[in-house]
């Protein structure tokens, strides 16, 4: 009998794992992603007071791309470094949560590099 593969499970545990290497700091807080079937979303998080600085969505008002596609993808990046750039952050670390540096979140972090931050 074949085992199915519990996909959430699987980027759980990778999730748990890229977390337990990288922190958020005041000074170089962390980037994190979020990607479904429809929309992404982008948080900059403050590990140490446990704080969201700020955060970006396809799903605010306002914004005309699907967010289920590359494009989408690349204007949340855009978005969430201009909003970084309002609060005076200039350097992040990158939380990819579970998923591979590929497709939308590749697009969401070269949207945030073109927008100003730092990763």
């Amino acid at each position: 009998m074949v085992k199915q593969i519990n996909r959430k499970a699987a980027r759980a545990k990778r999730q748990l794992r890229v977390r337990s290497k990288i922190s958020g700091t005041a000074a170089c807080p962390r980037l994190n992603v979020f990607r479904s079937a429809k929309h992404i979303y982008a948080q900059i998080i403050d590990d140490e007071a446990g704080v969201t600085l700020c955060s970006a969505s396809s799903l605010e008002k306002g914004f005309d791309v699907n967010g289920g596609n590359k494009e989408g993808a690349f204007k949340v990046g855009e978005a969430i470094a201009s909003k970084a750039a309002e609060k005076g952050i200039k350097d992040v670390v990158f939380d990819r949560a579970g998923y591979l540096y590929h497709g939308r979140v590749a697009e969401l972090a070269e949207g945030a590099r073109k927008g100003g931050l730092n990763f």
